[in-house]
């Protein structure tokens, strides 16, 4: 029997992406992060959407990141309850708010899953900006193995892609910038014990 790698690398990717979600759920009840409560209840919502839509926009083999990218931010939403911080504190939160419902309403009118995809990834944008501000300002409440695992998920779902149409590969191409993105500042901000701090030093002593 012939074996679909592409199969695979997206079953594989969603079991990594859900692994993520549990090194940074065990990282919240421990303490060590602090998830932005407006960001994870948006995304979690969002995360609905865009799972809906992305199946529909002819996703195969890649739908299993979007389902885990749903039910991981709607656990850590509810743990943010607790554990998180902030709220629908600004203008930012309600216009991700606002995207998200206007993107099934596009979806409606044109009858077109790409439309509300693409709209809902726009939107995305905004609500990753306060985890974005807060990696940056204080890098020690994000979980650096998380965001790598949830990286090394979307770096394989992207090569899981079984058609190169743009309703399937702008997802996972989003989700990898996204993520590279935070991963980035979390090294430059909170070096890793070992290797980065050995080449801290290293490139300090030049």
């Amino acid at each position: 029997m012939d074996i679909d790698i592409r199969f695979l690398l997206g079953i594989v990717a969603g079991v990594i992406a859900f692994s993520a979600y549990i090194i940074y759920i065990i990282s919240i009840i421990r303490g060590g992060s602090k998830p932005n409560r407006a960001t994870w209840w948006i995304w979690s919502f969002m995360g609905l959407v865009l799972a809906v839509s992305y199946y529909f926009s002819g996703a195969g083999n890649t739908i299993w990141v979007p389902i885990v990218e749903f039910i991981g931010p709607f656990s850590i939403a509810i743990l943010s309850i607790k554990y998180g911080e902030g709220g629908l504190e600004n203008k930012t939160d309600l216009y991700c708010i606002f995207g998200a419902v206007l993107s099934i309403i596009l979806w409606i009118i044109f009858d077109n899953a790409v439309i509300a995809l693409v709209t809902n990834l726009i939107t995305d944008t905004f609500a990753i900006i306060p985890t974005i501000r807060k990696s940056y300002n204080r890098p020690e409440g994000e979980d650096f193995s998380a965001w790598f695992g949830t990286g090394l998920a979307d770096t394989m779902n992207l090569f899981a892609v079984e058609r190169g149409t743009f309703g399937i590969l702008v997802y996972p191409i989003y989700m990898l910038v996204s993520d590279l993105i935070i991963i980035i500042i979390l090294l430059i901000k909170k070096p890793k014990k070992g290797l980065f701090n050995f080449l801290r030093k290293e490139n300090g002593n030049i």
